[in-house]
């Protein structure tokens, strides 16, 4: 008599394909990397003050490249992690167009480093004490970071209707008032360069967490 042998299927919809998880944790670490970059070289080049200049003016100077290199690696990652994303949540509430924002957001880090900010506030050392005029460069770096962080603010608004959607009330509100919270810190840079850097670093951050928490969810069935 012959004895048959059943081998357990494997649920392919209950985990998440490794190169999914590859993807997902470079846009999880896109944020820290580049803030950690930032604050290293704030804390290290002389004539910078993290009160008067933004981290963008690090891609200046003799050791610039470094801050340009940290600028280029967050948008090839988040570009990664939104990839990851779309295979995750992509046939889910908000699956479309969160993955796409993200991308739009990792794409001006890349044209922010290509492009680099203006000196200014006395950044680098022996640049006069005032503020930056504005080249073309200088213009482009600007222009690029308004739209992505505003791409940002619109995923948030987007994933909080993901998180909504499974009932993840908690999370939900979190990215309705996330982008509040970003856009009030780069209105207060008028008065404080601090404040933009706090927005920028709370976006960030945010992105990292909420890449992580969706990076715990078994991806949709594709038909």
């Amino acid at each position: 008599m012959t004895q048959t042998i059943r081998v357990p299927a494997t649920d392919h919809t209950t985990s998440t394909p490794l190169t999914t998880r590859a993807l997902l944790a470079c846009g999880a670490a896109a944020g820290p990397l580049f803030l950690g970059v930032g604050v290293i070289g704030g804390l290290t080049r002389t004539g910078f003050d993290f009160t008067r200049n933004a981290i963008s003016q690090l891609s200046l100077g003799p050791l610039g490249w470094l801050q340009v290199a940290g600028f280029l690696a967050a948008g090839v990652l988040l570009t990664a992690g939104a990839a990851g994303l779309r295979r995750t949540i992509g046939h889910s509430v908000g699956g479309i167009w969160a993955p796409r924002l993200i991308g739009v957001f990792g794409a001006s880090f890349l044209l922010a480093g290509v492009f680099t900010a203006d000196p200014g506030a006395g950044f680098p050392a022996g640049t006069p004490d005032g503020p930056a005029t504005l080249s073309g460069h200088g213009t482009v770096h600007m222009l690029s970071g308004t739209v992505g962080y505003l791409a940002l603010c619109a995923a948030f608004f987007v994933l909080a209707r993901h998180f909504a959607a499974r009932n993840r009330r908690g999370w939900a509100l979190a990215y309705r008032l996330l982008p509040l919270a970003i856009i009030a810190g780069f209105a207060g840079s008028a008065t404080t360069v601090a404040s933009f850097t706090a927005a920028a670093a709370l976006g960030l951050l945010a992105l990292t967490a909420a890449i992580t928490q969706l990076g715990g969810q078994a991806p949709p069935t594709r038909r």
